[in-house]
C-alpha cells in the first residue's frame, strides 16, 4: 500500500456527473494506491503512519506536529495509477494495482481507520473508481510517501 501525502491549506474532490463534492481545510490530501498483495495489516500501518506523521510546523516552523495537533482534516482519494509501472515502453502497466474486489474493501477500511484515529467529521473521501477532479492547494510544498512493508 502506498500513500502519496500532500500537506494542504485546502483540498477538494468534485465529480460533476454524480453531483458529488467534498472539501477540507488545513490538513492532508492522501492519494492512496492499493497493491495486489495488500492486507488489513497494510491498512492499519499506513493509516496510523499518516495520522501520526509530523509534517506540520510548530511555533518555530519545524515539522513537529501531526494532524491531531493542528485539528487537521484529511481527504482520501483512491488512485490505482500510483502503482503504474513505467520502466518498459511508454504506456504504464497497472498489473501491480489491486483489482476492485480487493481494493474497495481495503480502501473502505483505510477510510474507517482514519475516521477512528481523527474523528468522523475530520475525514472526507472521493468515490472509488470514479473520474474525479481533485483540487490540491499544497502547503510548502510538502509531499511525502508512506509505504507499507508490502509496498
Amino acid at each position: 500500500m502506498r500513500a502519496v501525502i500532500q500537506r494542504v491549506t485546502k483540498g477538494g474532490v468534485y465529480i460533476p456527473n454524480k453531483n458529488y463534492s467534498a472539501e477540507i481545510g488545513k490538513g492532508m490530501v492522501i492519494l492512496l494506491g492499493i497493491k495486489n498483495n495488500d492486507t488489513e495489516d497494510d491498512v492499519w500501518f499506513v493509516a496510523d503512519k499518516c495520522t501520526n506523521l509530523r509534517i506540520f510546523g510548530d511555533d518555530d516552523i519545524k515539522m513537529n506536529l501531526a494532524l491531531k495537533d493542528i485539528s487537521g482534516e484529511v481527504l482520501v482519494i483512491s488512485q490505482f495509477t500510483i502503482y503504474g509501472e513505467t520502466s518498459k515502453g511508454n504506456r504504464p502497466s497497472f498489473t501491480e494495482a489491486a483489482r476492485p474486489e480487493l481494493a474497495i474493501p481495503l480502501y473502505n477500511k483505510f477510510v474507517e481507520r482514519m475516521k477512528k484515529n481523527l474523528g468522523v467529521n475530520k475525514v472526507k473521501e472521493g468515490l472509488f473508481g470514479e473520474m474525479m477532479e481533485v483540487k490540491i492547494i499544497n502547503d510548502g510544498p510538502v509531499t511525502v510517501i508512506v509505504e507499507s512493508k508490502n509496498g
